[in-house]
């Protein structure tokens, strides 16, 4: 009987650790990235996800490309978008990631103050603005300006 009770418990360690393995590949493999889907020719985000002043990172797929992009709300209370890309750099696909009031260009290591991302800050390494509007509690992309930045992806 004891080698039946040790070879369930073996089996349930084995079987545990296999599940552990499992989700954390998958937790893995997002990374970064949360996925989002467009609908009706949008993409929308709760205002709520992104009230928090920190830096958060979306991917959309069309066809065949998975176009990354991130939202976050700057010290003056507005939300600024991007892809996850800049003119310069993008060839390396490192993107960005946020260090306090700024955004850092994890190629060439520049940063760009949050506050400034926008329809005005283009070129070189900065952010490659991506155009949103604000509706319903939601922050709103069309498809057709996520598709204009599939080139850098």
């Amino acid at each position: 009987m004891q080698g039946q009770g040790l070879k369930r418990v073996i089996r349930t360690v084995v079987i545990g650790g296999m599940l552990l393995t499992a989700t954390a590949a998958v937790a893995f493999s997002l990374g970064k990235y949360e996925r989002v889907k467009a609908v009706s020719g949008t993409v929308a985000i709760p205002l709520t996800k992104v009230a928090d002043g920190k830096a958060h990172f979306f991917k959309v797929a069309d066809g065949g490309k998975e176009i990354a992009f991130f939202v976050v709300k700057g010290a003056d209370g507005t939300v600024k978008s991007a892809f996850d890309a800049c003119d310069a750099c993008y060839k390396d696909k490192k993107g960005y990631e946020q260090q306090g009031d700024k955004m850092n260009c994890k190629n060439c290591n520049q940063k760009f103050v949050i506050n400034r991302i926008g329809p005005n800050s283009s070129g070189g390494c900065n952010p490659a603005y991506l155009p949103h509007r604000q509706a319903g509690g939601k922050i709103v992309f069309s498809l057709a300006d996520l598709q204009a930045g599939a080139r850098f992806f």
